[in-house]
């Protein structure tokens, strides 16, 4: 319990976008000094914090944003100035109605937005606009401080680009393709990912490396457990049960059972009361058919996974033994043990693979999934090796021995620091070698 308590307070460690960041600020004023301290650096340095970001395509967009709503922003501010210091001849400056007029333009910026199609930078533009009417309309050359307004806005854009775009050289295995499990792996023992795993990892996907996970979960509790990572490559799920696209929501591949496979166990099941979930790929949709909800386990089993809307649960009205991909049950652990071990006597138990283990979600309880014999993540991963045509594999996981990469601790960030080190070493490095 104390060491879960360190581990909550630990200090995230600092990453790249605030070094980044800093550094950016800091050329802002570097080149405020250089420009003999024309312009407003405070300006510079917003448009670079609003820029710099985790990926190369968001900071792309935002830096278009900020651009397009400066642009939008000063150009309303310059009609304002116009028309008060000419149409009115400054009467209105500092004024009730200047101020209405300004309240009145503001919709203009706004509506502007959406005739350009670019309704997303209306709050930028109205930022700019305000700054340009509200707080600088009585300096001594308001159209000066525009201009050094756009100015300001731009040397920030471009600081952020160059700064976000300088890394240090570094060889790319594309060759390699890299699978990592995701309990005690990529996600910790409270079942998160930290943010540096989530940005770095992302970013590496986004650079090339062919990365992929696999895992005892299913499909939908792939997703559910790794947000906002934008997995390119199909993923090894159902414990090499399948082998399943997540941007084409396709099962490219599986393992089932046949029908007769499939009669053998339920009927077994079945002749000593069990009841169980059948998972079944039909169409590329995950269908659980299931027992009457006759136990809490169960039920609790049922309501806690049926509101994805990647699994479609129907209740059995008949038996059923075409598709099968696996069957899963549970039930308190002493049960299930001797269970497992009835199993493991049958006659035609080499037909199956049965695995054992304790729930985690449930104290106490501890579950069976059975498989066709073929159905392991070893297979699967031969078959994506091959339809990647990858040369060479590289895989992380928990279990010393098993994987290519032992990941110890997955508090400390391993698997992505150990992918990163693999994937893109410093060709300073290589060379010195």
């Amino acid at each position: 319990m104390k060491e879960k308590e360190i581990r909550k307070f630990r200090l995230p460690r600092v990453g790249q976008r605030i070094i980044r960041s800093v550094t950016a600020v800091a050329f802002c004023f570097v080149v405020y000094y250089i420009r003999n301290k024309k312009g407003i650096p405070f300006y510079s340095a917003l448009a670079v914090l609003q820029c710099i970001q985790p990926y190369q395509d968001s900071m792309a967009e935002v830096a278009r944003k900020r651009v397009t709503g400066t642009l939008v922003g000063a150009f309303w501010g310059l009609v304002v100035i116009l028309i008060q210091l000419y149409m009115f001849q400054g009467a209105l400056l500092d004024h009730f109605m200047g101020y209405m007029l300004i309240s009145l333009f503001t919709g203009v910026v706004i509506y502007s937005t959406v005739v350009v199609n670019c309704k997303n930078t209306a709050y930028f533009s109205c930022v700019v606009f305000l700054s340009i009417t509200v707080m600088h309309m009585t300096d001594a050359s308001p159209f000066l401080f525009v201009f050094n307004r756009v100015l300001d806005t731009l040397i920030g854009v471009g600081i952020a680009l160059a700064v976000n775009s300088v890394h240090l050289p570094r060889e790319k295995k594309t060759d390699i393709l890299f699978v990592s499990g995701i309990d005690e792996t990529i996600l910790n023992l409270d079942d998160r990912m930290s943010d540096y795993s989530r940005v770095e990892l992302n970013r590496l996907i986004e650079t090339g490396a062919k990365f992929t996970v696999s895992s005892n979960r299913t499909p939908a509790t792939i997703r559910e457990s790794l947000p906002g990572i934008h997995l390119e490559l199909p993923v090894i799920a159902m414990d090499g049960a399948v082998l399943y696209d997540l941007n084409e929501n396709s099962y490219l591949m599986k393992y089932q059972m046949s029908g007769a496979q499939a009669q053998t166990i339920s009927d077994f099941l079945d002749s000593r009361g069990i009841h169980y979930f059948t998972n079944c790929v039909v169409d590329d949709l995950l269908v659980i058919y299931y027992d009457p909800l006759l136990s809490e386990i169960h039920r609790k089993v049922y309501d806690r996974r049926r509101k994805s809307p990647y699994r479609n649960y129907v209740q059995k009205t008949q038996p059923v033994y075409e598709n099968v991909v696996y069957l899963y049950l549970i039930d308190e652990k002493e049960k299930t043990e001797k269970l497992y071990r009835e199993l493991m006597k049958q006659p035609w138990n080499s037909e199956f693979r049965v695995a054992l283990h304790d729930s985690v979600k449930h104290k106490g309880y501890a579950n069976i999934k059975i498989y066709q014999k073929d159905a392991t993540r070893e297979n699967m991963l031969q078959n994506l090796q091959a339809l990647l045509n990858a040369e060479k594999v590289v895989t992380f996981g928990s279990v010393e021995g098993k994987y290519d990469v032992y990941v110890k601790d997955a508090d400390k960030d391993v698997m992505v620091k150990m992918l990163k080190k693999i994937y893109e070493p410093l060709r300073i490095l290589k060379n010195a070698e």
